[in-house]
């Protein structure tokens, strides 16, 4: 689990883990952190951290997610 400071300061190019969905081996899933973190002036909870996994899966990574990821 990662904290909203520690999602805010996540950089272009850094590897997080998945604690839920699991490689065939039965490690977390690797998601590389693909763009720069968006974050909101009037709502400092929110954050919105473009990933991907592999060559054709992208995602985001909200506020409401930060428990399922880790460093």
């Amino acid at each position: 689990m990662i904290t909203l400071n520690q999602a805010k300061a996540l950089k272009s190019g850094q590897i997080v883990y998945h604690t839920e969905n699991k490689n065939a081996d039965g490690t977390p899933q690797r998601w590389k952190v693909n763009g720069k973190v968006k974050t909101w002036k009037r709502d400092d909870s929110r954050v919105k951290i473009p990933i991907k996994h592999g060559l054709y899966n992208h995602d985001y990574i909200t506020e409401n997610d930060l428990e399922l990821i880790n460093l």
